[in-house]
């Protein structure tokens, strides 16, 4: 008897302990839960509780909230004590530092941070003797509220501002600096920057509020951009260009500039690439928050004119919108777009999440799905420095280039009497093939005489000579367009497309990966959405009739210069992205074949995804343009995405065939504003294709009379 009631009172004493157990309040309680990406029914399942239990829980309204009670309200206390670890809860910024106030003693740090605090960050009045701490852009106000108009474009003053920051980045994404010490904020507001060095300019990013929220529950916040322009600049010491050309990986100040030697005094960290167009500043991270500032020095090309047009024209404000829709609608850039492009996929499919370890504790473990470990290529796959590739023999390298192909022979004589040729753009064709594209996940396997298996990523050594297309077309399975000579390396979709075609396909050996998965699926969409908002900005919508389609396209880049150089941002970014995804070895004066370099020591160095994305997208082309044969047009040239044909007029509407009732071929490319659809790149006289050909130049590099023309603009 005297045990049974010991066991009472201590189960009594438990249960006074469970239930004095400080818990953190409401707003707390859903900022852990949202922070790691639970709903309310992941908790509820947990605790074996109702939904509508845990939303009184997380309820800050007197009349609807509950605290939980014992048993489940241990356990709900040990989870929100493990997520709080994990996510720490953000420190409020200190308000920016007038210019006025360098003149006097300083205010206390903690002082200054409980005064404004609660401030919201909305524009303020002007107060006696000071300047303005948060203002108001005009061009912001003109932008705010777009009217409606009959007309399917909009003019450039009716594009969309970048939203506002909230949350723990109320500055939003990223401010460009003018020389005055005024940072342009997206949304058209500005802050003060008193700065006078890089090192204050650190302290200030990361103080102001900059910075956007993570893309996916288990990644990383965005990082404070801030872009300097040539003037601001200057003012911290940086010289006007770059002229170092010591350094063959990349232009950067030397390592015993001034400015460098202050950031690294202070304790701060440059990346492997040195203080250059887009140095990285950082420390590393403290109870489990980043310290790391970008910066883009556009003096130093940071915003290159064939990726950001006009963006070197652009005032600060107009600069600090444009980069804001971008950040908005893809992510806050860290780099060329190449980088942003590669960085991209990382923040949509991070490597790693916390785990529940042996001990109890937490753990690093992988998502399933992203491309989590460093995976050497096959060697047919390694470009020819990498030390998988070493003695590999000619010809046994995988070729999955983009299409570089002009008919042999020219013109038919019934194409002769046409008076034009057409150039058609696949919209967006590499995210396009990106879309629902099964990539390995894992390492390479090898082995011989394998059946082969459509859905089995990898490369295949198989005999496609034998295939006989119309000499009219270009192979598929070749960029030349030349019909293979034997047997070669082909990635899975190439040899699929042979299989479709209805050919027997007998792999001689093969390189695998067993495991899959849609891996840039996320990356494409993300990317659709932002390309398909910003053509809609320059009044190319998605529901335009084909002719409305047209005549939107024919002038769509000069509604507005900012939505312009969003799109071909966007643009860049995919086709940079795919690159990166092979990044060859830089600084070729000091490597060596044979040797590692950086690129390879991160799971998204990733030949093979590259290669299997190419090859989606010269598939696609040739099985449209394999219909479109079917109604006898037949392409004369092909450059990457851009086919040309013979065509009866200047319009595109006039060449692409037509159903009886007079609806786009099942099948053949049509227009439109999709990724995977076709816009017209540009019509010529049939006479000067016949001489460009002549003069074995490809007629689609130049048929928008753009030498600088490389395919995927």
């Amino acid at each position: 008897m005297a045990g049974r009631d010991e066991s009472r009172l201590v189960n009594a004493v438990d249960a006074l302990v469970a239930r004095s157990r400080v818990l953190p309040s409401p707003a707390e309680r859903r900022r852990l839960r949202v922070a790691h990406g639970l709903t309310q029914q992941e908790v509820a399942d947990a605790l074996e509780v109702r939904r509508a239990t845990v939303g009184a829980w997380e309820s800050e309204d007197p009349a609807r909230g509950t605290e939980p009670r014992p048993p489940e309200r241990d356990a709900y206390a040990r989870l929100l004590q493990q997520l709080a670890e994990l996510y720490p809860p953000p420190t409020e910024p200190r308000p920016p530092v007038h210019a006025e106030d360098t003149q006097t003693a300083p205010e206390s740090p903690s002082t200054s941070a409980r005064q404004t605090a609660s401030a919201p960050l909305t524009p303020m009045s002007s107060r006696p003797g000071g300047a303005r701490p948060l203002e108001s852009s005009s061009a912001s106000a003109a932008t705010s509220v777009p009217r409606a108009r009959p007309a399917a474009r909009k003019a450039a003053s009716e594009v969309a501002a970048a939203p506002a920051g909230e949350g723990r980045y109320p500055a939003g994404p990223l401010a460009v600096l003018d020389g005055e010490g005024t940072a342009h904020l997206t949304d058209g507001r500005t802050l003060p920057c008193p700065a006078g060095s890089v090192v204050e300019l650190v302290d200030w990013a990361l103080e102001a509020g900059l910075g956007a929220g993570r893309l996916h529950r288990y990644g990383q916040d965005a990082d404070p951009l801030v872009v300097l322009t040539e003037a601001a600049a200057e003012r911290f010491g940086l010289p006007p260009w770059l002229d170092n050309r010591s350094f063959d990986d990349g232009m950067r100040l030397a390592e015993d500039h001034l400015v460098v030697r202050e950031v690294l005094g202070a304790g701060w960290k440059l990346t492997r690439r040195g203080f250059g167009p887009w140095p990285r500043i950082y420390r590393p991270a403290e109870a489990g928050r980043r310290q790391c500032v970008q910066l883009a020095v556009l003096g130093w090309d940071a915003l290159e004119d064939r990726a950001w047009p006009g963006a070197d024209q652009m005032a600060p404000a107009e600069l600090a919108r444009m980069l804001g829709i971008y950040a908005a609608r893809v992510i806050t850039p860290r780099g060329s777009t190449a980088v942003t492009g590669l960085e991209l996929m990382t923040a949509l499919r991070p490597p790693t999440r916390p785990v529940r370890a042996a001990g109890g504790g937490w753990a690093s473990g992988p998502v399933p799905g992203s491309l989590t470990d460093l995976v050497d290529p096959a060697p047919p796959e390694a470009p020819s420095e990498h030390p998988a590739a070493a003695g590999r023999e000619a010809g046994q390298e995988l070729d999955e280039e983009a299409y570089d192909w002009v008919r042999p022979g020219g013109f038919t004589d019934a194409e002769c009497e046409l008076p034009y040729v057409i150039g058609l753009d696949v919209n967006m064709a590499f995210a396009a093939a990106a879309n629902r594209l099964t990539v390995g996940l894992s390492a390479p396997v090898h082995t011989d005489g394998p059946r082969f298996d459509k859905k089995v990523p990898g490369c295949w050594y198989v005999d496609l000579s034998h295939i006989e297309l119309d000499p009219r077309l270009p192979s598929p399975f070749t960029p030349t367009g030349e019909r293979p000579a034997g047997p070669a390396w082909y990635a899975t979709p190439t040899v699929a497309y042979a299989a479709e075609l209805g050919h027997h396909v007998a792999p001689l050996e093969a390189w695998l990966r067993p495991e899959s998965g849609a891996y840039l699926d996320p990356w494409y969409e993300r990317l659709r959405d932002a390309y398909r908002a910003t053509m809609a900005d320059l009044g190319v919508a998605k529901d335009l009739s084909e002719a409305e389609y047209v005549d939107a396209m024919a002038g769509h880049k000069e509604a507005g210069p900012a939505a312009a150089a969003v799109l071909a941002a966007v643009k860049a970014t995919v086709k940079g992205g795919i690159g990166k995804l092979r990044e060859r070895a830089q600084g070729k004066a000091r490597f060596r074949p044979g040797q590692r370099w950086a690129a390879l020591e991160r799971p998204t160095w990733r030949p093979d995804i590259r290669a299997a994305v190419i090859a989606t997208a010269r598939v696609n082309m040739h099985r449209k343009m394999m219909k479109m044969a079917s109604h006898g047009r037949y392409p004369v040239a092909v450059l990457s995405d851009c086919i040309v044909y013979p065509a009866p007029s200047p319009s595109p509407l006039d060449l692409l065939p037509r159903t009886p009732d007079g609806k786009p071929a099942p099948g053949t490319f049509r227009l439109g504003v999709s990724p995977g659809m076709v816009k017209l790149e540009g019509a010529r006289e049939l006479w000067w294709a016949a001489e460009i050909i002549e003069q074995q130049y490809n007629p689609a590099r130049h048929i928008k009379d753009d030498p600088t023309r490389d395919g995927e603009e």
